[in-house]
């Protein structure tokens, strides 16, 4: 993977985890029963896809 590709594929990463966040902020602040399981339960899924982007990009190391 090219160094732009990670640059981009990072965004993602950090783009996902500030969508988690406004929807767990969202969940608990303004919705109730299930709407507010089923927001947070993507939220939570979000923010581990997003973590597990960042964990990659920063231990697969430097590219040339």
């Amino acid at each position: 993977m090219s160094a732009m590709d990670k640059m981009w594929v990072s965004f993602a990463g950090m783009g996902f985890l500030i969508v988690a966040m406004a929807l767990i902020l969202w969940s608990r602040h303004r919705l109730k029963g299930l709407p507010a399981v089923i927001v947070a339960s993507v939220a939570y899924l979000l923010f581990i896809l997003g973590a597990l982007i960042i964990f990659y990009i920063v231990f697969s190391g430097p590219t040339m």
